[in-house]
């Protein structure tokens, strides 16, 4: 529905999410290295939780070693019995202890870095072209500081100490039980080894499944999107029914995504579960020891520290398989940021030049976005200052691409855009945005005061600049009747102003901003006549001056610009004045008659 230049469609959001996702899965270098400056904290966090599971441990061994005292009858110290009491009281303590300062430290970690790759990721986006955001829409930005982060968050705060912990309980555990009977420990190990095989068997797709169940979810949050952006249409129209396949049909895909996966893993994840669970050892270690206590191998008071001790390690496994998943996302979320701060940024000049006017050239400029069919293919034009320069052009012809090229919204492939004789490409890009006003036809206004939004042009105006602005713009009025006038409070769609008084508002925001340069990219397309009228009122003030460019769909909206230029399929196919213009009866001359209703 939605498109990111002038005849060129957005990818689809669903593919592109499945890619990233599927690349990701193939990086897990990706979270070593985002982690790199927190590894200290990490090492002491592993530390901590390795040693208090160790502590933890620690208990259940005395109970053990109590039990086997009292079974050896009454030649046992009363000491003896106290001592291992106190032993395991000190490792509940301590495992209490050292559970809670490891916590601190992977959550102090956590904050830590997220906050560090959270400017890291706002600066670099500032640092990229805006055409990158026009292209990508809002969503890659907001996985990355949201749904990737969160997945990085449950990796560094509680998936490292879990799966430390498991294993140092797993070692410490096996350790004490080979030291009491070796055969009935291999017997248990034995168990705990077939149920890691089954995870292992039941994990071993993982990452194609995980891809297509995220590109399912991706096109289900499109398709939702799509329904309550466009549901006014939807119910004038009465065309739910397709938008609402296309999400039943992204349903569907993920159920029969997750089916499948279900169906591949359900035996060996079932056995998994069933092995690692704690009567599955209860029962195998009951079986084996009272048979080995029959034959005279084992004694009582060993198998009873089996049962105290075996029994129990399956409790750290079970967190250790959901913590050794969330590290699986926690690598996918990081090699998505990774990709995303490896995007290269607009190349900023090492020697700045400052432009001596404001006169804008096109010299040889030509434009791919996929590197192989031009968008804009050479196209040479001056738009002098003080003057209005109009670009015209059937649809897709280019216009929008070539406007998007002046600010560097994209960098040309070749030739050169140059303000007062400086390429565009040797400015600082603050010092060439602040040199040119953009308004185009899709509002943008921020969830605050209609001020604060005029105020963008200039952070530093003053409320009556700011009045002034608005009244140049047509517009003063408009905001006095709003409830609470300048301070009455918008959200993204501007609440109860209509499309005219919101685009007066973005030209409110460009007339009090002063830039030399007016770039204005089908400004009235999609207004009434009166709405255009006052939006054309609000214009004439703010290109009084300045070196104006104008994309317009109506021509009669243009016919006075000093210097027209007409593109076609990326070409410049025409310029001059209107009135040479039709004399050529060119292009210019059928596009004036088809809108005019003149016969041709």
């Amino acid at each position: 529905m939605s498109t990111t230049t002038e005849g060129r469609a957005a990818p689809a959001s669903g593919a592109d999410v499945g890619g990233d996702r599927s690349a990701a899965l193939a990086n897990p270098g990706s979270l070593a290295r985002l982690l790199a400056p927190i590894r200290t904290h990490l090492v002491v966090c592993a530390t901590l939780s390795a040693l208090g599971a160790a502590a933890g441990i620690v208990p259940y061994i005395a109970v053990a070693e109590i039990a086997q005292l009292m079974l050896d009858g009454a030649t046992v110290a009363h000491e003896s019995i106290w001592t291992w009491v106190g032993i395991g009281a000190a490792g509940a303590g301590l495992w209490l202890l050292l559970l809670v300062q490891s916590s601190r430290v992977g959550h102090y970690a956590d904050a830590k870095i997220l906050h560090e790759l959270r400017t890291r990721i706002v600066r670099h986006l500032g640092a990229l072209p805006l055409g990158w955001f026009r292209a990508s829409g809002s969503g890659k930005v907001k996985r990355a500081l949201t749904g990737d982060l969160e997945e990085m968050h449950e990796v560094i705060a509680h998936a490292l100490g879990q799966l430390t912990g498991a294993g140092t309980v797993m070692v410490v555990g096996a350790g004490y039980l080979l030291s009491v009977d070796v055969t009935m420990a291999l017997i248990v190990l034995g168990v705990l080894g077939l149920m890691g095989v089954c995870y292992r068997i039941s994990m071993r797709s993982m990452t194609t499944h995980m891809s297509r169940l995220t590109a399912a979810d991706a096109r289900i949050s499109a398709a939702s999107v799509e329904y309550a952006d466009g549901i006014q249409v939807v119910k004038s129209f009465g065309t739910g029914g397709r938008v609402l396949r296309r999400f039943d049909d992204a349903v569907d895909e993920h159920t029969d995504a997750f089916a499948a996966w279900v169906a591949e893993v359900r035996y060996s994840s079932a056995a998994a579960r069933l092995l690692g669970s704690e009567m599955a050892v209860l029962a195998v270690v009951t079986a084996s020891g009272l048979a080995f206590v029959d034959h005279g191998s084992l004694a009582v008071a060993d198998l009873v520290a089996f049962l105290v001790v075996a029994v129990g390690l399956p409790n750290s496994i079970l967190p250790a398989v959901t913590a050794s998943q969330g590290v699986r996302k926690g690598r996918m979320g990081a090699a998505n940021i990774e990709r995303l701060l490896s995007r290269s940024p607009l190349p900023e000049t090492e020697r700045p030049l400052t432009p001596d006017g404001h006169d804008v050239e096109f010299d040889r400029v030509s434009f791919s976005y996929d590197g192989v069919n031009h968008a804009v293919e050479d196209v040479s034009a001056i738009c002098p200052s003080g003057r209005v320069t109009a670009i015209v052009g059937p649809s897709g012809a280019g216009k929008s691409t070539l406007a998007s090229l002046l600010p560097r919204f994209y960098d040309v492939t070749d030739g050169a855009i140059r303000i007062g004789g400086v390429d565009v490409r040797s400015m600082p890009s603050t010092e060439l945005l602040a040199s040119m006003s953009l308004v185009f036809q899709e509002v943008a206004l921020l969830r605050d005061s209609v001020a604060e939004n005029i105020r963008i042009g200039r952070p530093g105006a003053s409320d009556a600049e700011v009045r002034e602005a608005a009244a140049a713009a047509h517009v003063h009025e408009v905001i006095e009747r709003l409830p609470n006038g300048y301070d009455t409070l918008l959200d993204a769609g501007g609440g109860s102003l209509s499309g005219g008084e919101r685009q007066r508002l973005t030209i409110a925001r460009a007339i009090l901003s002063g830039a030399p340069i007016v770039v204005l990219d089908e400004a009235t397309a999609a207004l009434d006549a009166d709405s255009e009228e006052a939006v054309q009122n609000a214009l004439a003030n703010l290109a009084v001056g300045k070196t104006v460019i104008v994309i317009a769909h109506r021509l009669h909206t243009i016919a006075g610009a000093a210097h027209i230029l007409v593109l076609d399929k990326g070409r410049l196919a025409e310029r001059g004045g209107h009135d040479d213009l039709l004399a050529r009866d060119g292009l210019y001359a059928r596009m004036w008659a088809a809108q005019e209703g003149v016969p041709a």
